[in-house]
């Protein structure tokens, strides 16, 4: 049982020995290349995914394209809000580079959640993260100008994903366009209007904030 507490100790530190053997039984641990899919949206969601390892992005799919809602990195969790509500997956789930999961059946995440309050609270915690940084998007797309929603996706990207002012990005322009909801040409025309103003500094993939303060700024008023 070791080797589940060492690599999702987030998740199952708090778990008992019967609960850990019954993880390990309903469980697999799943590898994902560049591109692949995790869960489909609409998708009967018979289990949830704990990432060990990697970057995925999690997009709503629409008739004339897709949001990305958010980026999923290790210690997270894919389809926890699934489990009380339908039993479908919300969203596409797709690895940005390569992955891993550990797939556990959702039946035993509920097991966990009744019998294990510590679990559930961790549940809860993760599930209110979630949505509240879910909230804050709203408000970063519905309220603000594209400059400010390109502020508010590499201040995200630096504060919670990459956790430093200087960072390679793993996604396309792509991505960041359908992050911001925005086309891909407005949020490169953003990119070196910033670089050219000098609030950040890219170089190929690469990206440096170089006024913090400016991009917040832009952040709080665009």
């Amino acid at each position: 049982m070791q080797d589940i507490k060492d690599s999702f100790s987030e998740w199952f530190s708090m778990l008992n020995d019967n609960q850990l053997k019954l993880v390990k039984a309903n469980s697999v641990i799943l590898n994902y290349t560049k591109g692949e899919t995790i869960c489909k949206q609409g998708a009967f969601a018979s289990n949830v995914y704990f990432v060990e390892d990697g970057f995925m992005k999690a997009y709503k799919e629409y008739k004339d394209g897709y949001l990305i809602m958010r980026f999923v990195q290790k210690g997270e969790a894919i389809g926890l809000s699934s489990v009380y509500n339908k039993g479908v997956f919300l969203y596409t789930v797709a690895s940005v580079g390569t992955s891993n999961v550990l797939s556990v059946t959702a039946d035993v995440v509920k097991q966990l959640i009744r019998q294990n309050p510590d679990f559930a609270e961790k549940v809860i915690t993760y599930l209110n993260k979630i949505t509240c940084e879910e909230h804050e998007r709203v408000i970063s797309l519905t309220q603000k100008q594209l400059n400010g929603r390109i502020a508010d996706a590499i201040l995200h990207f630096a504060n919670n994903i990459y956790k430093s002012d200087e960072f390679n990005m793993q996604i396309t322009r792509r991505d960041v366009a359908d992050f911001c909801a925005m086309s891909t040409e407005s949020a490169i025309r953003i990119f070196k209007e910033l670089d050219s103003d000098k609030i950040i500094k890219i170089d190929g993939k690469n990206l440096r904030i170089i006024s913090k303060q400016l991009l917040e700024n832009l952040s709080e008023f665009g």
